[in-house]
Formats: C-alpha cells, structure tokens, sequence
C-alpha cells in the first residue's frame, strides 16, 4: 500500500470536469485507489463517489493505491490531481 498527501490546487475543488479526468486516469491502473479528505474515503474509479468528498481549493488529500501497480497508480493519479488548475 502506497500513500501520498497531495493538495489541490484546481479553483473549483475536485469537481466536474477535474473529478472527470481524474477517474479516467485512476481506472486505467489496476489497484484499487481511494481518496480520503475530511474524514470521508472514496474509490477514485467513482465519479459519484469522487464528487461526493465536495473537495475544495486548496485542499490536502490523502491518495492511496493497493494493489499491482500501486507505486505508479499513486504517483500519477498524484501529479495529476496536482496540475489541475481552472
């Protein structure tokens, strides 16, 4: 299991389009990947379930892949929730 702190910088929070991109990058890596903030945790290949964390701007979330490919899995679904930027 791999876990990295992230924050995200995106103007309007983990939602829509950025929510969008983000399970499109998680579902193409075969470890389960979840996305805890607030106290909430969530599967990162849900969309409903990405959207339902109401993630904000400059927010810091924790990112943590098991499974396979779980080093890489976290490192890019990471850098991406990172470059998100509207």
């Amino acid at each position: 299991m791999v876990s990295k702190e992230v924050t995200v910088k995106s103007s309007t929070g983990l939602h829509a389009r950025p929510a969008t991109l983000l399970v499109k990058k998680a579902s193409s890596f075969k470890s389960d990947i979840s996305i805890e903030f607030d106290g909430k945790k969530a599967n990162v290949k849900s969309l409903i379930g990405v959207l339902s964390l109401g993630v904000t701007k400059n927010s810091t979330v924790k990112v943590t892949a098991s499974g396979d490919d779980e080093a890489l899995a976290a490192e890019e679904v990471s850098k991406l929730i990172e470059s998100l930027e509207e």
